[in-house]
């Protein structure tokens, strides 16, 4: 027997391996589009099982599929694509020319191909099973590739939340256990006024919170699809039945709140959610770029930069400098989030560049949407289990910045006043001593009094006590 077969579309024809699962229009994606060097996102071709499994029950409930077990061998094969056993049948480049239809075709023939399998049937057999007239009957990829899209967003956006909500409840774990540690606060990198490490563990806990109540609400945006609208929004080609059911189909195999668009025109024309989704995901790189250089400048030194917090060490960080530990675990989830943060540009761009009725660029689209639900997913979670779950305070340390630099002196307003502070800061410059030791040998205040200015519960209290 033959090692190939031969496949024909309008352009000519080709030898595939016999053995192959995949038919012509992949043969010829690969040919033509060798960019990235790896295929979709494994997320959007599970989605596309699912795309695909309610067309085929939709149609096979309209009596579209008289044969039984042509539509058992092609649910089976759809359900093996939701739970990824064919992905390495499918290996077109995520980016690619025609909005996404290399990756609609190649999705078709491997079905047909995995169904003809089941039923003992070569493959290439397409006048028992056809990639076009049955796997994407009364479909498009114009309506295809957006949904399955959708529904591999709201995947990765519910595991982004899982991460970023574990990430949050570590930042207010050490909100309780770092609240008795007063430090020295600053803005503008200058010594400012007195805080807690724990205030500052609990800020970047809200910080995150608010991130993750809006990657939430943007799921709203995500589930409504334009499944059933076939190559413009218009259904041309499908029947009006199979349009009003196939959502409903979609939405019971994915478990997910799905609704088709009001208006099918508009939702294939237009991808403008993406961008707003993929601006969310820069909002919280944002949040994850800050955190990580705080963290970078508070375990600084450590002896001779702030060393206030000290970092689990993960690795040695130099070939020639003894001892040295670098604070890797941030550095490697800034780049990260830039890299979400470039992503969420191309997005934008490519979705700019929507032509008339349809996107061309969907699958620019789906590569960074993607690839950026992953990098930030897994950026929070390697800084929780990597770094702040396993943070420390330098208590020694904190405590020297808070007696010996100005920034207690701030506390001390409401005991001697704006210009009484300032002058007793000159005389403690002059003499060399912190402002507490020069304050209690001229009798200003006690230590004990000293100390009561600066405890946790003072500088965390809302306001100053009133004299």
């Amino acid at each position: 027997m033959s090692e190939t077969r031969t496949e024909q579309d309008l352009l000519g024809s080709r030898e595939l391996p016999r053995a192959a699962r995949y038919g012509i229009h992949t043969q010829r994606a690969m040919e033509n589009f060798p960019l990235l060097g790896h295929p979709c996102h494994p997320e959007l071709l599970r989605a596309f099982g699912a795309v695909k499994l309610a067309a085929l029950r939709t149609n096979a409930a309209l009596n579209f599929f008289p044969d039984s077990s042509k539509v058992d061998a092609l649910a089976r094969a759809c359900r093996e694509l939701m739970d990824g056993h064919l992905l390495s049948d499918l290996p077109v480049d995520a980016l690619q020319g025609g909005a996404g239809t290399s990756t609609n075709m190649s999705v078709n023939e491997v079905l047909a191909n995995r169904a003809l399998e089941v039923l003992e049937k070569p493959h290439g057999d397409y006048a028992t099973i056809s990639p076009s007239d049955h796997a994407n009957l009364h479909q498009s990829t114009n309506d295809t590739y957006p949904t399955a899209l959708r529904i591999a967003a709201i995947h990765g956006l519910k595991e982004l939340e899982r991460q970023v909500l574990g990430l949050q409840e570590a930042f207010q774990e050490k909100e309780r256990t770092l609240a008795h540690v007063v430090k020295v606060g600053r803005t503008e990198m200058q010594d400012a006024v007195l805080t807690t490490l724990g205030r500052e563990m609990g800020a970047y806990a809200e910080a995150l919170n608010r991130d993750r109540w809006r990657l939430a609400k943007c799921e709203e945006r995500l589930r409504v699809v334009n499944l059933g609208g076939t190559a413009i929004g218009s259904g041309l080609a499908a029947p009006r039945e199979y349009i009003f059911r196939v959502v409903d189909e979609l939405r019971d195999i994915t478990g997910l709140g799905l609704a088709r668009a009001e208006n099918l025109v508009e939702a294939t024309q237009n991808a403008d959610v993406f961008v707003e989704v993929s601006g969310l995901l820069k909002t919280l790189a944002t949040t994850l770029i800050k955190i990580c250089g705080d963290l970078r400048l508070l375990s600084s030194g450590p002896e001779a930069g702030m060393g206030e917090l000290k970092l689990p060490p993960r690795q040695a960080g130099s070939s020639i400098m003894p001892g040295k530990v670098n604070p890797v675990i941030p550095e490697a989830v800034t780049q990260a989030a830039i890299l979400a943060m470039t992503h969420d540009h191309a997005i934008a761009l490519a979705v700019s560049q929507g032509s008339l009725e349809l996107n061309a660029f969907l699958p620019l689209v789906a590569h960074c949407l993607l690839e950026s639900f992953d990098l930030l997913a897994r950026a929070c979670a390697i800084l929780r289990s990597h770094c702040v779950e396993g943070l420390e305070a330098d208590e020694a340390r904190c405590r020297r910045h808070v007696e010996n630099g100005t920034a207690a002196a701030t506390a001390l307003l409401p005991l001697l006043g704006y210009d009484a502070v300032c002058k007793l800061l000159e005389r403690a410059q002059t003499t060399g001593v912190s402002i507490k030791h020069q304050g209690v040998a001229e009798g200003l205040f006690t230590e004990v009094e000293f100390q009561e200015f600066i405890t946790p519960e003072a500088v965390n209290r809302l306001g100053s006590r009133m004299r």
